[in-house]
């Protein structure tokens, strides 16, 4: 028997589902950077700027410019925003600690990236002791950042988007 439905109204898209795989992929890749930053330093204390040291400048720079960067976005746009939401005051605050971060993490990679764009084009007048001076606080600001996501926001993020998913299956079957 075939019933004729009314059509559906349309709605707004909803953003998409996290892909926490990639989000967690991501950060494993920011700390291989961060070691490969480190690494760079020190081969420049030991060898100056050469085509190796070119080579590594352009990897670190284009995670950091790229990926690092389309990270937080997406975090802001997809697992942020169910998060601020929250009832949960001390949930909410890690959120706002978090958003700070990234803030924090762009403006360090501003002052960064010129010496690391200088070394990655061959040029030598980048300020090894201003990189080395810079390089572990922006080191440390990542691995607290890390911890904290992984440790705590995404499990919650993880538990909401799995109840957003339940629901939706739940409406689904009912009607």
């Amino acid at each position: 028997m075939n019933v004729a439905r009314a059509a559906r109204p349309t709605r707004p898209p909803v953003p998409a589902m996290p892909d926490f795989a990639t989000l967690d992929r991501t950060h494993a890749a920011a700390l291989e950077m961060l070691g490969a930053f480190e690494r760079l330093l020190d081969e420049l204390d030991e060898r100056g700027s050469d085509e190796a040291a070119a080579q590594s400048a352009r990897q670190i720079l284009e995670f950091f410019s790229g990926p690092g960067r389309d990270h937080h976005a997406q975090e802001e746009r997809q697992v942020f925003p169910g998060l601020l939401a929250s009832s949960d005051a001390e949930l909410v605050h890690h959120v706002k600690r978090l958003q700070q971060d990234h803030g924090w993490i762009e403006e360090d990679w501003r002052e960064l990236s010129p010496q690391i764009e200088a070394i990655a084009a061959g040029y030598n007048w980048y300020d090894l002791p201003m990189l080395r001076a810079a390089l572990p606080v922006f080191t440390a600001l990542y691995h607290e950042h890390i911890a904290l996501e992984e440790s705590l926001i995404y499990p919650v993020a993880k538990r909401q988007a799995q109840a957003m998913q339940d629901a939706a299956a739940a409406r689904l079957q009912g009607g």
